[in-house]
């Protein structure tokens, strides 16, 4: 089986369906938030487009501490920066699939906060995991958009707005 080049056409079906949604990104929503406890619009957006680039750092390394500073959310504020965030880090995570080899996938890959394993793969788990985020995320932002009276586009098949898919 040749898991990389399943990995990437997933990737690059999920960078597809995420686009139709980031394309429709409302401006001047940035702080909308449905409840007091969910995150805020343009965050919630911003982490779904950063998660296309894990293939890429998930294969170069062997672990995420978040205590030791090595990941830091981007901040982003409009649509256009969404846009190109995406499509960055797509090309990155995308490179990375082409460039591995299915040997690559086999060592493990843990996050961790100040040495305290949060959770641990192999990479190909924690790139399925990156993708499973994937999925997540935009549902979130799915229903951040239903609430706003923003038309849905389809994602797995049609949506009530866009029945022909």
């Amino acid at each position: 089986m040749d898991t990389l080049s399943q990995l990437k056409s997933e990737l690059e079906t999920e960078y597809q369906t995420t686009k139709k949604f980031i394309d429709l990104f409302p401006e001047g929503k940035n702080e909308y938030a449905p409840h007091e406890k969910s995150m805020k619009m343009m965050p919630l957006a911003t982490h779904l487009v950063e998660v296309f680039e894990w293939p890429n750092t998930i294969i170069a390394t062997s672990e995420l501490d978040f205590a030791k500073g090595a990941y830091q959310p981007t901040k982003l504020s409009t649509k256009e920066e969404l846009l190109k965030k995406l499509d960055d880090s797509y090309q990155a995570g995308k490179q990375a699939l082409e460039n591995a080899k299915e040997d690559d996938l086999t060592p493990s890959w843990t996050i961790k906060n100040d040495g305290h394993a949060l959770a641990s793969w192999s990479k190909y788990g924690a790139i399925r995991h990156g993708l499973n985020q994937i999925t997540h995320h935009r549902a979130q932002l799915g229903v951040y958009y239903r609430l706003n009276n923003i038309p849905l586009p389809g994602s797995y098949g049609p949506s009530a707005d866009n029945p022909t898919f």
